[in-house]
């Protein structure tokens, strides 16, 4: 094997979990190749263009605190931004930006291109190189074999794709894209679990046979905003999206033809998404309601194509047409392309250790759709983090492992490995037990210094960084101490906000965590501080009014940190625990989970279970310090 086919990572697939991967790889300092089908879809958007919105925007923050790239990608090619969920708390407060997926593509492409030791070839995996566990390499269509030490599988929709439109099937990859063929045969000789989903999406409409004074129309936020935590906000208003809903002709006319759909007659095997079903699962599973909201979202600038939000549909393309027609606005609207589902492979990721490594073949690391999730920004969170394992395992230094209450990336990456998924997986806020510790405006006070001890982040976004947390202490400082009197003007203008007045002198602190009182408010009525950005007084805001609440949260992380640091050794033997429930051992044995903790959170599991395991870890744990100390 030539010089020039010997790496140290190659990762498979250059989607949002591959770009990241790679990327993450090759700023580590390793010779890393990145291989795609085709290089023409890189960092492809075949579902709807957008990024964030709850807990989907936690994510893409945290990842630019850790020094990824999706967040920049979403600045570059971002068409509108929307703040989703402003009416509830900060903790599920997110934002959303509707993309270019044009721009989106061409940014990731030119940052590939130009970055050092990455290279980018054009080809499609069949199979992998295994000798005595570890990965060594893998094989291409092209007939080449390329060594290295190290293996990401970021294979998304691709692998043994299965497109349907009614009773119409074919093999595919997402929009017409060529399937990826021979490397799950490769993955199940290899004795991985595997099973298949399904995704779809909904016919895409010519913009100029839309009436869109038939619809509602939302525009993005007229304050500058940014995804990315060093990106300059803009105001990104470049187009609107139109708002509709489904009506009972519609329904009736999905109704009429539910036996054509690929998912009733059976054709379809793979399991669909749960939280973003067709919009014929919609109407059979509840057919109480009368309508669904559909959004209306453009694809690119100087794009005529309409992606319609909450229309996915696999029905005949006849149907497609009809029940499309009976949209608002739509009365002659024109198909560009039919809405599809897509069948794939994925392997059950409870196969993989909580840094995303197999279990069963060292090097070989799996993110993204292959794990079973769903989504751009689950698939770039996991890409990154085999991307920094894999390089962090090559030096020999321990992986990256983020706890549940570090991040969202944390339990994202545990639900996975340690429930597994039976349908494709995706982020939500209900899923983290300690989200307001984890929020959109503090993620890089959480992960930053991660992301700069990995070496993803350079001097000049680290300088940015402590002089925003040294202006942040400084005013959080100054409004706990800083006094306000009971004057005339201060109770007035409470009682113009529906607040009772005070009697009594206050720290500005104590009346900004009033539930009505904002820092604004606040700030009108206490001598002018340091000029501060609006990032950064509303940070204030939220440290300020939910300490309280952020203090509990930690005093119970506290507590749970006693079961996560209490490890479980990898040759600890489960069926030595004597009256253990067969179900439990067999989940124990099956996933073996690195810490008690983890091993609470496996489905199965008993108490009674746990207790034995706890028992039997201090029994042994006491015998090693005994032996240690003779």
């Amino acid at each position: 094997m030539t010089k020039e086919n010997v790496f140290d990572v190659v990762v498979v697939g250059a989607g949002h979990g591959g770009c990241e991967a790679a990327l993450a790889s090759a700023r580590m300092g390793n010779r890393t190749l990145l291989l795609n089908l085709y290089l023409d879809n890189i960092a492809l958007m075949p579902c709807n263009p957008s990024i964030g919105g709850p807990a989907k925007g936690h994510l893409i923050r945290e990842i630019s605190a850790l020094g990824g790239e999706q967040g920049r990608a979403t600045d570059r090619s971002a068409l509108m931004m929307r703040w989703l969920n402003t009416s509830k708390g900060p903790a599920v407060r997110a934002l959303r930006a509707q993309c270019d997926l044009h721009d989106y593509h061409r940014h990731y492409r030119h940052v590939i291109d130009n970055c050092s030791n990455l290279e980018l070839h054009q080809d499609t995996v069949t199979g992998l190189v295994v000798e005595k566990g570890k990965v060594k390499g893998v094989t291409t269509l092209y007939g080449l074999s390329y060594s290295c030490k190290a293996v990401i599988l970021t294979t998304g929709t691709y692998l043994d794709g299965r497109v349907h439109i009614g009773d119409v099937n074919f093999s595919s990859g997402p929009l017409g894209q060529i399937p990826a063929h021979g490397l799950g045969d490769s993955l199940r000789e290899l004795g991985f679990r595997m099973g298949r989903l399904k995704t779809g999406t909904p016919p895409r409409f010519h913009s100029d046979s839309i009436d869109w004074k038939s619809l509602e129309i939302q525009e993005g936020e007229i304050e500058p905003q940014a995804m990315d935590i060093w990106d300059e906000p803009k105001v990104y208003r470049d187009m609107t999206c139109g708002i509709g809903r489904t009506n009972v002709d519609i329904h009736d006319i999905i109704q009429a033809n539910i036996d054509r759909s690929p998912i009733k007659s059976g054709t379809i095997t793979g399991t669909g998404p749960r939280y973003c079903p067709s919009i014929e699962s919609k109407v059979m599973q509840f057919p109480e309601k009368e309508s669904h909201p559909v959004f209306f979202e453009p694809v690119a600038r100087g794009s005529k194509e309409i992606y319609i939000q909450n229309f996915s549909t696999s029905l005949p393309y006849d149907v497609q047409v009809e029940m499309s027609r009976k949209l608002p606005g739509c009365k002659d609207v024109r198909i560009m392309r039919p809405g599809y589902a897509i069948e794939y492979d994925y392997v059950d990721p409870t196969q993989l250790t909580p840094w995303l490594e197999t279990k069963s073949v060292r090097g070989l690391f799996l993110a993204g759709q292959i794990n079973g999730t769903s989504g751009y920004e689950e698939a770039a969170v996991q890409g990154f983090m085999a991307g920094v394992n894999a390089s962090l395992i090559m030096r020999g230094e321990e992986p990256l492992v983020l706890r549940r209450h570090q991040g969202y990336i944390g339990v994202l990456v545990d639900d996975l490995v340690t429930k597994g998924t039976k349908e494709p997986y995706r982020m939500l806020t209900s899923r983290c037990e300690h989200r307001l510790l984890m929020r959109h405006d503090n993620a890089d006070r959480r992960l930053a210094p991660i992301g700069r001890s990995l070496g993803l982040i350079d001097d000049h976004r680290w300088a940015v960084l402590q002089r925003v947390w040294e202006s942040l202490d400084r005013e959080v400082k100054r409004v706990e101490k800083i006094r306000i009197s009971p004057t005339d003007a201060v109770n007035s203008d409470l009682y113009s906000i529906g607040e009772p007045p005070i009697d009594r002198s206050v720290s500005a602190a104590e009346l900004l965590r009033r539930p009505k009182v904002t820092y604004d408010f606040v700030s009108g009525h206490i001598p002018p501080g340091e000029d501060l950005d609006r990032s950064i007084t509303r940070r204030v805001e939220i440290e300020v009014k939910y300490a309280g609440y952020v203090a509990r949260q930690e005093r119970s992380v506290l507590k749970i940190e006693g079961m996560e640091n209490l490890t479980i050794p990898d040759d600890f033997d489960y069926r030595s625990l004597k009256g253990m429930l067969a179900e439990s051992l067999e989940k124990l044995e099956s996933i073996r989970p690195r810490t008690l903790g983890q091993a609470k959170r496996i489905s199965g599991v008993t108490p009674t279970d746990l207790q034995l395991l706890s028992l039997a870890l201090s029994v042994r744990r006491r015998k090693c310090t005994e032996e240690r100390a003779k």
